[in-house]
């Protein structure tokens, strides 16, 4: 029996704020926890959050009000691609056939590539379904026209076969197709079986080298103004790419569980060899959309779990247009030496070793022990500060150093980073840095990136703190980008201050009215006098 969920609808505005801005699928569910509806989506805070706007609720057809009427919960889960989200899609309809899906509700599958090794001849040749034959398969692919112009390259680049069974004909042998790197006719079946070997590290993904000679050749074709040709490359390579991009199979037991904080803690834990549970992590994020405004952010999580009240955001200072290295140099910089001066301040006689200033740290805070019994809200990490007074209600401020640092990037930020700390003092304390396009772990004095499992706890703990230090950045910067544009023209004008400003626009509505004004009418605006009206005139005749 399906469990029953609460008789009242949670609020689902409130919800949809934890969504990601990830591609993924997700899952409706009525008061008696059936699905009964699985979407995709691009984005699926923007996909699941349009469910619930009034606006599109008024306008959508009988069949969508009907499902939004008995939708009682929703999940989500996040996948690495869109392609991936049509995979995950079909999956989840075949095993739940919600009633109100229409689409892969009959036994179509999507399309896999199968070779088979014990053929004389082996070819590369589509099917819906994975036998147990001793084939090799490769897929299922989400795109089939992508898949085509594949196997049409592959023949191409490797000459191997596809499609027809057994030898090659007499019209492939002839075929001007099969020449790479000798004519068809010419090959022994031990040398055809090389090609296909080739041919099937290909579809594994082993491509980059591939993929970037082709990219060469495309931006060559566009430098000689053969843009025909480069056109011709620039599909070919969104295809390959769609094709040999790695997918993962969804199974019942691969499917992302939900989240457990304490286990995804441990878990990164363990796969960074820590020597103490990262209890408190901060991780910071630049955004530079453009060189008007380059902000950062750092937010919190403790015990895996976000710590609104300790996020921070940063405008960048030192930096000239977008440095995303030295922006975070200065960002980190900032943040730990206001936290090492506090923590100085607060105790001056606390004993800092300079030279592993971490250490002497920690120990100042085993001395607040006795104090961390005593309140409450004192949580392991954090670092007594001095008490103020609140409304004549003493009230102790604290503090504190993470258990790990994360920077959004690769080598380059990590590097910056790690320099700041150093110059600090704070050389021992853990940091990390996640590049985005592979979700690579780099760390100080490793060579090589780590790289965790898609679906382990402690990648989907990183992507969570990633993801929101990406998001609070972004906020703060379309802030500020907000008021930007509610600056104005006048604020260049001599003699107006904000105030005035403000009667200008209340009287007028706009910069572009207030030009077309005369200096009569400007002038009869309250609290605008004729000498000050002429003076804007002026200046917005020559601006």
């Amino acid at each position: 029996m399906p469990s029953v969920l609460p008789k009242e609808k949670p609020d689902f505005a409130k919800l949809v704020h934890e969504v990601p801005h990830k591609p993924g699928v997700y899952l409706m569910r009525d008061r008696f926890n059936r699905v009964i509806y699985v979407g995709k989506a691009r984005d699926l805070r923007k996909r699941v959050g349009s469910y619930f706007l009034p606006s599109k609720l008024a306008q959508a057809d009988l069949k969508t009000r009907a499902m939004l009427a008995a939708v009682w919960d929703f999940e989500t889960h996040t996948v690495q691609s869109e392609a991936e989200s049509v995979l995950l899609e079909g999956k989840l309809i075949k095993e739940f056939r919600p009633r109100y899906n229409v689409s892969f509700r009959d036994d179509k599958r999507f399309l896999l590539v199968k070779v088979d090794p014990t053929e004389e001849w082996p070819r590369f040749r589509l099917a819906r379904f994975k036998k147990d034959d001793g084939a090799r398969y490769f897929g299922p692919y989400a795109h089939a026209g992508a898949l085509r112009q594949t196997l049409n390259f592959m023949r191409k680049k490797f000459g191997v076969l596809t499609f027809g069974r057994g030898a090659p004909s007499e019209r492939e042998l002839k075929s001007s197709t099969y020449q790479v790197p000798v004519r068809l006719s010419d090959t022994t079946a031990e040398q055809y079986r090389e090609r296909v070997a080739q041919a099937c590290d290909f579809l594994e993904g082993h491509s980059r080298e591939m993929i970037g000679t082709l990219e060469d050749e495309m931006r060559k074709a566009a430098e000689k103004l053969d843009f025909e040709k480069a056109a011709e490359l620039r599909n070919m390579l969104e295809d390959l790419k769609r094709t040999t991009k790695p997918m993962r199979r969804f199974t019942r037991h691969s499917l992302p569980s939900a989240i457990d904080p304490a286990s995804d803690v441990q878990s990164l834990a363990d796969a960074l060899r820590l020597e103490r549970l990262p209890v408190v992590m901060e991780c910071f994020d630049i955004s530079n959309i453009s060189t008007t405004h380059v902000v950062a952010s750092m937010v919190c999580f403790r015990n895996g779990a976000p710590d609104k009240d300790n996020y921070r955001r940063y405008r960048i200072r030192t930096v000239e247009g977008q440095d995303d290295f030295a922006s975070m140099a200065e960002v980190v910089r900032r943040r730990y030496a206001r936290v090492l001066l506090e923590a100085r301040e607060s105790n001056p006689e606390a004993e800092f070793s300079q030279e592993d200033t971490v250490e002497g740290v920690r120990r100042w805070e085993g001395k607040t022990s006795n104090i961390q019994h005593q309140t409450s809200n004192l949580e392991l990490g954090k670092v007594l500060a001095p008490p103020s007074t609140i409304n004549d209600q003493p009230s102790t401020v604290f503090v504190r150093l993470p258990d790990l640092i994360i920077v959004d990037g690769g080598k380059g930020q990590l590097s910056s980073a790690c320099r700041e700390l150093q110059r600090l003092g704070l050389h021992d304390l853990p940091i990390m840095g996640l590049a985005k396009e592979y979700e690579e772990i780099y760390r100080p004095g490793r060579a090589l990136p780590l790289q965790l499992p898609i679906d382990s706890g402690a990648l989907r703990l990183l992507q969570r703190i990633r993801d929101e230090a990406h998001r609070f950045a972004n906020t703060y910067h379309q802030l500020l980008m907000k008021k930007r544009i509610g600056e104005s023209i006048l604020d260049d004008c001599p003699g107006v201050s904000q105030n005035r400003k403000n009667l200008l626009l209340r009287e007028f509505g706009s910069v572009n009215r207030l030009r077309k004004a005369s200096v009569e009418e400007i002038a009869s605006t309250e609290g605008i006098g004729l000498k000050l009206a002429e003076d804007v005139h002026r200046f917005l005749q020559r601006h």
